[in-house]
Formats: structure tokens, sequence, C-alpha cells
């Protein structure tokens, strides 16, 4: 573990002097990069620093406790000593947190697309409320999120919405969502009050830059229609909705949340290239997956991850058995403690496959 904390020090001085040359502070897309990277290793660096102070200060009062002739100074060169080591321990698993490799995509701004399942009006209400609960955390993130397409339910909510959503490390805590979501509940149309199940389901994609995928245009047909979302009279007379059919894959996307059918077209071509990222990348997570089975990070839209009891006021997380009874809270964006549970849950994964290698 020294040797990779000392060889990341010399690469965070490197990236120190990069950051500041004339040549990359003009380029916009270099400058972000190192940036990111500088970022990064800084933390690491940070908690190296500590970890060689701690054991210096370890190691200090190791040789006063050996050399005291004071016993009053011994004792309390002990008690000392029982304050350290914990520090220097948890300290240790941090950073060994921080070696843990990142997925590149954690990085990455996300296409969230949220769909009524099983159980009619009551999951189109549900994912409407599934949406609202992000919209909040979004906010409380301070992450900025825009919709592309929707579908309203008959009696509320949302029987698809499809947003894209802007924001530091957005992919990285957000990818956990992916799956189906289940609501226990009297529905609002329930007249005897009983329980009802219904279920959504939630897809988050790393948005796919260009470079990522290249679409071949000649394989995309292009419809344009009428929007029927709000935003003025007209948003309603003019066909500025966008309707892609990319012909190799089969896949549809739309867009009618911009005014402009240039723009509408180019968010549903960025919806089009997360797609078919999100293909070849549930490719190369199966070919892995086909090695190992990891409890958390599979983000298949099949899994059952969560369930909604609202007559309980509970929540269970059924990849890591987490339950807890603050449901009124979590739909109002309070999902941060569940997202960290997980990432501590694949963490901790990693961790074993990498002492196990």
């Amino acid at each position: 573990m020294i040797d990779k904390l000392e060889a990341i020090k010399e690469r965070f001085e490197e990236v120190s002097q990069q950051i500041i040359q004339p040549e990359v502070v003009s380029d916009s897309t270099r400058y972000s990069k190192i940036s990111k990277e500088y970022k990064d290793l800084g933390k690491i660096v940070e908690q190296y620093a500590l970890y060689q102070k701690l054991q210096k200060d370890i190691a200090g009062t190791k040789e006063l406790i050996a050399t005291e002739k004071d016993e009053d100074l011994r004792e309390m060169a002990k008690e000392e000593l029982d304050d350290l080591v914990p520090k220097l321990e948890e300290l240790e698993q941090n950073i060994k947190e921080l070696l843990i490799p990142k997925d590149p995509n954690d990085s990455r701004n996300i296409i969230l697309e949220i769909r009524g399942g099983t159980g009619g009006d009551e999951a189109a209400i549900f994912a409407g409320d599934l949406f609202r609960m992000y919209q909040r955390f979004f906010e409380k993130m301070g992450w900025r999120s825009s919709v592309m397409d929707y579908t309203e339910g008959t009696n509320g909510g949302y029987k698809e919405i499809i947003c894209k959503v802007e924001g530091e490390d957005a992919y990285g805590k957000m990818k956990f969502e992916s799956g189906v979501h289940r609501v226990q509940r009297v529905p609002q149309t329930e007249s005897q009050g009983r329980i009802h199940t219904s279920a959504a389901s939630v897809a988050v994609l790393p948005e796919a830059e260009e470079v990522d995928v290249q679409i071949n245009m000649n394989d995309v047909r292009v419809d344009t229609f009428q929007s029927s979302g709000a935003g003025g009279q007209s948003v309603n007379t003019t066909y500025s909705a966008v309707r892609l059919t990319h012909i190799p894959s089969g896949l549809v996307v739309s867009c009618q949340d911009e005014r402009s059918q240039l723009k509408n077209k180019d968010r549903a071509l960025s919806v089009l290239r997360s797609r078919l990222y999100e293909i070849e990348l549930k490719k190369h997570n199966d070919a892995i997956s086909s090695q190992r089975k990891s409890m958390v990070g599979s983000g298949d839209r099949s899994d059952k991850i969560r369930t909604y009891n609202y007559p309980q006021s509970r929540i269970t997380d059924h990849r890591i058995g987490y339950t807890v009874y603050n449901l009124p809270a979590v739909m109002e964006g309070d999902i941060a403690e569940l997202i960290e549970k997980l990432r501590i849950a694949e963490n901790a994964e990693r961790m074993q496959e990498g002492e196990a290698v």
C-alpha cells in the first residue's frame, strides 16, 4: 500500500505542475481532465499525509513509554497511544477505499428514465412520486435536471418520464437506483382501503459523448410531431417534437421539451447515444459478472431492488437487507444514506476481490 501511495504522491506533484502550464490552461478539455485528476489524487495525498503523521506520533509515543521514568507521564502516554492506534486503523481503512479503482463512468452526467410498471394507474402515480423524490435529491446535491420527454398517467404521475441530470459524480451516486422499485400502499382509487402492490422501473444511464458512440445518421429515421407538453401555444402548433428510430437496434427516442426542433433533435440524439452506450456497457458488465456475482453493482433493470411500504413507513433495500422507517423523509429526497450504504457495500465487495486475487 505504501508503494502505491508514494507513486500517487509523485504523480500528484507532476499534475500540480501541469495544471498551471499556459498550454493546459488554454485548452479547456485538457484542463478539465487534469483538474479532475488533481482533485482525485489530492484527496488521497491529503489522507496519506495524515497517515504518516499518525505513524510518527505513534512511534514517538511508544518510545516515550519505553524510556520515560516518570510513571504518571508513562500512563498519559499509554492513554494517548490507546487513542492514536484506532485512529490509524480507521484512516488506513479509508485510504484502502480511496485506492479502489473508480468506475470511469462515475463522473459522468446521467439520463434518468422512470416507467410505471405493474399496477396500472397506481404504478404511474408511483413513478411520479419517484421522480419527485429524485428531483428533491438533485436539489439537495446542487445538481441541475431537465425533463426531455414524458407521457402522463391517466390519473396523475407518469407512464414514462426521461430527464437529463448534470452534477458532480452523478452516475457514481445514482447508478445504484437502477432496477424495479415496488410500492405497497392503499391507492387513491381504492374505495375499500385495501393495500395494493405496484411497481415502477428506474434506469440510470451514464451520458455518452460523441467520442464514446459513433451514430451513422443514415441508420436513423427522424420523425417530427406536435408537442403535447406545456410551454405556450407555439409548442402545440408547431412540429417541434422529434422522434428518432435507430434502425439497427430498434431503439426509439422522443424529445419534446424544447421549442426548437433542432434542440429537441440534439437532446434525443444524446439519449439515443446513451442508450447505445449502456447496451455496450451491459455486455462488458455481464462478461465481468460471469466471473463474479455482485450483490449491489449489477444495475439490472429487472432486479427488484427496493420496497416502499407506506402503512409501516418502511423502506427495504433488498440487495443489502437494509431497512429504515423514515419513508416520508426519503420521499422528500432524503436518499443520501441509502446511497451511501450501497456504496459501502460495493466497496467492501471490491476490496474482498482485491484481497482474493
